[in-house]
Protein backbone atom coordinates (compact mmCIF):
# COMPACT_ATOMS: atom_id res chain seq x y z
CA UNK A 1 0.00 0.00 0.00
CA UNK A 2 1.36 3.40 -0.90
CA UNK A 3 1.81 6.14 1.65
CA UNK A 4 -1.03 8.59 2.09
CA UNK A 5 1.07 11.41 0.65
CA UNK A 6 2.04 9.43 -2.44
CA UNK A 7 -1.53 8.22 -3.03
CA UNK A 8 -3.06 11.69 -2.71
CA UNK A 9 -0.35 13.31 -4.87
CA UNK A 10 -1.05 10.74 -7.62
CA UNK A 11 -4.76 11.56 -7.45
CA UNK A 12 -3.94 15.27 -7.54
CA UNK A 13 -1.88 14.89 -10.74
CA UNK A 14 -4.58 12.74 -12.34
CA UNK A 15 -7.22 15.37 -11.64
CA UNK A 16 -5.06 18.25 -12.89
CA UNK A 17 -4.18 16.40 -16.12
CA UNK A 18 -7.88 15.67 -16.71
CA UNK A 19 -8.66 19.41 -16.82
CA UNK A 20 -8.42 20.23 -20.56
CA UNK A 21 -7.76 23.97 -20.23
CA UNK A 22 -4.97 23.40 -17.73
CA UNK A 23 -3.34 20.40 -19.41
CA UNK A 24 -3.37 22.28 -22.72
CA UNK A 25 -1.59 25.28 -21.22
CA UNK A 26 1.25 23.65 -19.24
CA UNK A 27 4.02 21.49 -20.66
CA UNK A 28 3.64 18.99 -17.83
CA UNK A 29 3.12 18.23 -14.17
CA UNK A 30 6.21 16.85 -12.49
CA UNK A 31 6.99 15.33 -9.08
CA UNK A 32 9.87 17.77 -8.69
CA UNK A 33 11.84 20.26 -10.74
CA UNK A 34 12.42 18.65 -14.15
CA UNK A 35 15.87 18.90 -15.76
CA UNK A 36 14.42 20.45 -18.91
CA UNK A 37 10.82 21.48 -19.41
CA UNK A 38 9.14 24.17 -21.44
CA UNK A 39 7.44 26.93 -19.46
CA UNK A 40 4.89 27.01 -17.97
CA UNK A 41 4.99 23.79 -15.98
CA UNK A 42 3.86 22.58 -12.56
CA UNK A 43 6.09 20.86 -10.01
CA UNK A 44 4.85 19.18 -6.85
CA UNK A 45 6.78 20.20 -3.77
CA UNK A 46 7.61 17.65 -1.13
CA UNK A 47 4.67 17.69 1.22
CA UNK A 48 4.47 17.24 4.95
CA UNK A 49 2.59 14.34 6.49
CA UNK A 50 1.37 14.61 10.07
CA UNK A 51 -0.35 12.03 12.24
CA UNK A 52 -4.13 12.42 12.15
CA UNK A 53 -5.01 9.03 13.60
CA UNK A 54 -7.93 8.41 15.89
CA UNK A 55 -8.97 5.70 18.31
CA UNK A 56 -10.33 3.46 15.56
CA UNK A 57 -7.83 3.95 12.73
CA UNK A 58 -4.82 5.49 11.09
CA UNK A 59 -4.97 8.89 9.47
CA UNK A 60 -2.75 11.60 8.05
CA UNK A 61 -2.94 15.36 7.60
CA UNK A 62 -1.12 16.24 4.39
CA UNK A 63 0.28 19.55 3.22
CA UNK A 64 0.26 19.67 -0.58
CA UNK A 65 2.06 22.37 -2.54
CA UNK A 66 2.13 22.92 -6.28
CA UNK A 67 4.59 25.37 -7.79
CA UNK A 68 3.78 26.85 -11.18
CA UNK A 69 6.95 27.93 -13.02
CA UNK A 70 6.67 30.49 -15.82
CA UNK A 71 9.02 32.67 -17.85
CA UNK A 72 6.54 35.29 -19.09
CA UNK A 73 7.43 38.96 -19.21
CA UNK A 74 4.56 39.60 -16.80
CA UNK A 75 2.78 37.40 -14.29
CA UNK A 76 -0.45 37.29 -16.35
CA UNK A 77 -0.01 33.72 -17.66
CA UNK A 78 1.16 32.57 -14.23
CA UNK A 79 -2.03 33.88 -12.65
CA UNK A 80 -4.11 32.17 -15.36
CA UNK A 81 -2.44 28.80 -14.69
CA UNK A 82 -2.87 29.22 -10.93
CA UNK A 83 -6.57 29.99 -11.41
CA UNK A 84 -6.95 26.86 -13.55
CA UNK A 85 -5.27 24.76 -10.85
CA UNK A 86 -7.84 26.04 -8.34
CA UNK A 87 -10.66 25.42 -10.82
CA UNK A 88 -9.50 21.85 -11.49
CA UNK A 89 -9.31 21.05 -7.77
CA UNK A 90 -12.48 22.92 -6.73
CA UNK A 91 -14.61 19.73 -6.62
CA UNK A 92 -12.04 18.02 -4.38
CA UNK A 93 -10.30 14.72 -5.05
CA UNK A 94 -11.58 11.19 -5.48
CA UNK A 95 -10.46 8.79 -2.77
CA UNK A 96 -7.13 7.23 -3.72
CA UNK A 97 -6.65 3.48 -3.39
CA UNK A 98 -6.45 2.51 0.28
CA UNK A 99 -7.36 5.94 1.68
CA UNK A 100 -10.51 7.98 2.29
CA UNK A 101 -10.22 11.74 1.89
CA UNK A 102 -12.14 13.31 4.78
CA UNK A 103 -11.34 16.94 3.96
CA UNK A 104 -9.54 18.65 1.08
CA UNK A 105 -9.10 22.38 1.67
CA UNK A 106 -7.54 25.22 -0.28
CA UNK A 107 -4.98 27.01 1.92
CA UNK A 108 -3.37 29.88 -0.03
CA UNK A 109 -1.61 31.12 -3.14
CA UNK A 110 1.34 33.41 -3.48
CA UNK A 111 3.68 34.60 -6.20
CA UNK A 112 7.44 34.36 -5.73
CA UNK A 113 10.55 35.20 -7.74
CA UNK A 114 13.53 32.85 -7.95
CA UNK A 115 16.57 31.87 -9.98
CA UNK A 116 14.79 28.78 -11.41
CA UNK A 117 12.24 30.78 -13.36
CA UNK A 118 11.25 34.44 -13.43
CA UNK A 119 7.79 33.70 -12.00
CA UNK A 120 6.77 31.07 -9.46
CA UNK A 121 3.25 30.67 -8.18
CA UNK A 122 2.66 28.55 -5.11
CA UNK A 123 -0.77 26.91 -4.63
CA UNK A 124 -1.25 25.09 -1.33
CA UNK A 125 -3.86 22.62 -0.09
CA UNK A 126 -4.43 20.52 3.01
CA UNK A 127 -5.93 17.04 2.94
CA UNK A 128 -6.98 14.87 5.86
CA UNK A 129 -7.20 11.19 5.06
CA UNK A 130 -8.04 7.94 6.84
CA UNK A 131 -6.75 4.50 5.94
CA UNK A 132 -9.55 2.29 4.65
Amino acid sequence: MSSALEAVQQQLVTQLMAHPSLSGLVSGIFDGPPPRAAFPYIALATGASLDWSHKGGAGRELSLALTVHDDGETAARLHRVMALVEEALEPGLDDPNGWQIVTFDFRRTRVLRSAISPWNGLVEYRARVLRE
